[in-house]
Order: C-alpha cells, then sequence, then structure tokens
C-alpha cells in the first residue's frame, strides 16, 4: 500500500522541479543571449503484476509425455515505482534578433559563444550587449573584458566597426562622425586599420556546459574544451541583440500541465492514506 505514497511524492517532486525551470525561463523570458532550460525526467523500473493466488506451472500430458506447459501465475500488467528529474537540458536554439542601433551590441547567428576574461577565468557567453571600458577596452556590463583571437579588444568610441566575420576595424576618418561610419562600413576604407578578430569557441559536446549566471556559461569535464572555431562560424550581425529563446505562451501552457499533474500526484497520496487507514482500522476490529 506504501508503494503509492512513494510513487505520487517523488512525481510532486518531479513537478516541483519543473515548476522551477518553467519560471525560470518566464523569469528570463527579455533577458539577452538567454537559453531556456528544459527538464528531463527517467522513470524507475517497472514491476510485473501476477495472480499471486496460482501458483506454480502445469503441464498439458499427451500420451505418455508432456508437449507443453502454462504458467497458473500469469502477468496482470505493470506498476510504475515512481519517477525522478534525470537533469536539466539546455536547449540552444536560436533567439530571435533584434536591432538595437547600438555599436556596441552584437549578437551571434549561428552556433558558438562569445569569450569574457574573468576573475574565474574564461567564461562564454551569447549576450553581446556591450560597453566601452574606462581602458578603452570592449567590455560586459560586468566589466569583464571582451577576448579577441590576440587578448583584450581595445577600440574607441566611434570609429570601430565589427564585420560578419567578427573582424573588427578601425578607422579614424570617421570618429567623431557615427553616421558616415554607418553609411561607409559596406565599403573599402582608404584607411581602415585591422584590430583583431572576435574570438568565438564552441565546445565538443556544447550539451555539457554549465551555466554560471549573469548569461555565463563554463565548460565541464563531459563538455569538453573550448576551441577557437575556425570553419562554421556563425554570422556576427553588430548593432544587433539576440533575444531569449524563450516562447512565453509555451512556458504557460506547461505551467497549467505541471499544476494538474502536482494535484493528481497530491489526490493519489490522499488516497492512499485513505486505504491505509481503513485497512488498519479494520484489521484492529477484527
Amino acid at each position: 500500500m506504501l508503494r503509492g505514497m512513494y510513487t505520487g511524492a517523488s512525481g510532486m517532486q518531479v513537478q516541483q522541479e519543473r515548476l522551477d525551470a518553467l519560471s525560470n525561463n518566464l523569469a528570463n523570458v527579455d533577458t539577452t543571449g538567454y537559453k531556456r532550460d528544459q527538464p528531463i525526467q527517467k522513470a524507475f523500473p517497472e514491476l510485473l503484476i501476477r495472480r499471486l493466488a496460482d501458483d506454480g506451472v502445469r503441464q498439458f500430458p499427451v500420451a505418455s509425455f508432456p508437449v507443453g506447459s502454462f504458467d497458473v501465475a500469469p502477468v496482470v500488467g505493470r506498476v510504475g515505482t515512481g519517477v525522478e528529474t534525470n537533469e536539466f537540458f539546455t536547449v540552444f536554439s536560436q533567439g530571435g534578433l533584434r536591432e538595437t542601433g547600438n555599436p556596441f551590441d552584437i549578437a551571434l547567428e549561428g552556433d558558438g559563444f562569445f569569450v569574457v576574461d574573468t576573475p574565474y577565468g574564461e567564461r562564454y557567453t551569447r549576450n553581446g550587449s556591450f560597453l566601452l571600458g574606462p581602458e578603452g577596452l570592449l567590455v560586459t556590463k560586468q566589466g569583464y573584458p571582451v577576448l579577441g583571437e590576440n587578448g583584450p579588444i581595445q577600440i574607441k568610441l566611434n570609429n570601430f566597426y565589427v564585420d560578419e566575420d567578427g573582424v573588427v576595424f578601425e578607422n579614424e576618418t570617421f570618429a567623431d562622425d557615427p553616421n558616415r561610419l554607418v553609411s561607409m562600413r559596406e565599403n573599402q576604407w582608404d584607411e581602415t586599420v585591422e584590430i583583431d578578430r572576435l574570438r568565438i569557441v564552441d565546445m565538443r559536446n556544447t550539451r555539457y556546459i554549465q551555466k554560471q549566471g549573469d548569461s555565463y556559461w563554463r565548460t565541464t569535464e563531459d563538455s569538453g574544451d573550448a576551441f577557437t572555431m575556425q570553419e562554421g562560424r556563425p554570422t556576427v550581425r553588430q548593432r544587433f541583440l539576440e533575444g531569449s529563446n524563450v516562447n512565453p505562451v509555451t512556458e504557460m501552457v506547461n505551467l497549467i500541465e505541471v499544476n494538474r499533474a502536482y494535484e493528481a500526484n497530491q489526490k493519489t497520496i490522499q488516497s492512499q492514506d485513505e486505504l491505509t487507514g481503513r485497512l488498519i482500522n479494520q484489521a484492529i476490529r477484527l
């Protein structure tokens, strides 16, 4: 009888963890570069149900030798023994691109991550909302330098342009006229200087990288080390930001589903408790 309580309790625990993941997704629906989490569950091994009143195997005698047999305790069906959360899987589908007009906003269209130098080592992000640091470096909102293939990227306020391959160019002629810089960025500049190229990395198994907060990820043993992408690099879009890949409508529908599943497991425990109490009371009377 208690098996039903354990099964219902494990179901409630799983639904609580699903609720936490969905709530976090909805809270980050407007976070630049956020990737939604998807909890994955696995069931405990199922048990076979047999008719225990009939034990043994009977033979079909024909003449002087048996030609077959049948089980007198046949399988009635299967019963589940509960479920648990196996892992939280991050969905890395592309978020929508939104044009901002800010030259410090950079989005990636395709696989890959920006590399950021933090006090805890290199971290990786899809959040391309950058700023000009006090030392003339391209930095994140937390003040961490964004890395190019030759180190931190040194730029000035209005004289840089990032092409679709992530190469950062500088032109002193347009330093005081950002509008002219925008109109000329598609053309060949006579005084253009290549500063660096954004370091964009990927991992052997992106599924297993770990979130660190503030839109940062770090590699794990299962994900493998990050490597700089030379082929198959994403398209770099300056003056754009990548939005979250969370669909609020889908997440709200999932919240309703979680709520109903939680209530169903709760009622299962209540029913098992009532049946157990009735059994105990009747046994005492006998």
